[in-house]
């Protein structure tokens, strides 16, 4: 469902992903780990089409997202980690305006909406202006933005961030739920909890490379570490080398 081929990008002399082959399966859980500046953002901008690589290839769906970009973004939600909305909507508008964006019908939307609302949530929010939310509750109407239609890909960037342990928990339910019923998921976060917990599988990057993958239970043997994934992340970071610098 995601693939890569030798992907690469590089800023001038800089290069933020090298050589980057993934072949990510329909329905799999997959979390994407490294240190701050290793790669993870930079990839997902790649996989997204925010970024063009300076060479290879990525692979949504069976689309090349740099020949056949609208195909490829048709199956996929996109959760940044630092999403942007439009305050002056209410959540309901919002919606609206992301399911007409996929070409949804009214209908769909509205049911849709009243679905995912409901499970997140937010229906005391629906009518009130976006900037007037909390942090928590404008990254709720995020994700149920991204999941109105029913992508088959969903790429997202630390997506507990401002939510609390309640709707933590509820994210975490919701996309798992979709993983199981043949959703691809990529997620990219420093929540080593995380990962453990809910992951099929787990690739770690560390300068522009990735430099471990597998089930945590492979990752363990890869890395001589028989305890959290933390020590096992530690351990295969370490012998990758030091992390690399910023990537833009």
């Amino acid at each position: 469902m995601i693939q890569t081929h030798t992907l690469c990008k590089s800023f001038g002399a800089f290069d933020a992903v090298r050589d980057l082959d993934l072949d990510i399966p329909q329905g799999e859980f997959f979390a994407f780990l490294g240190p701050n500046g290793a790669g993870k953002t930079t990839t997902i901008k790649l996989l997204t089409g925010l970024l063009r690589p300076t060479s290879g290839r990525a692979l949504v769906a069976g689309h090349d997202i740099v020949t056949d970009p609208a195909a490829a973004k048709r199956h996929i939600a996109y959760v940044p980690d630092f999403p942007f909305l439009y305050d002056k909507l209410t959540p309901v508008e919002f919606l609206r305006f992301v399911g007409e964006l996929f070409c949804m019908d009214p209908a769909a939307i509205r049911s849709g909406t009243d679905t995912l609302f409901g499970k997140f949530h937010l229906d005391e929010h629906r009518h009130q202006a976006i900037e007037n939310l909390s942090h928590g509750t404008r990254q709720r109407v995020v994700l149920a933005s991204a999941l109105l239609h029913d992508p088959r890909v969903i790429i997202i960037d630390e997506p507990m961030v401002g939510l609390d342990p309640t709707h933590a928990r509820i994210v975490k339910d919701e996309l798992k739920r979709r993983s199981l019923a043949g959703t691809t998921i990529f997620l990219s976060t420093h929540s080593l909890g995380i990962a453990e917990e809910m992951a099929d599988r787990i690739g770690i990057v560390n300068r522009g490379r990735l430099v471990a993958l597998g089930t945590i239970a492979q990752l363990r043997h890869q890395s001589h570490e028989s305890g959290a994934l933390e020590k096992v992340f530690l351990s295969v970071v370490q012998e990758s080398g030091a992390p690399g610098e910023s990537v833009p």
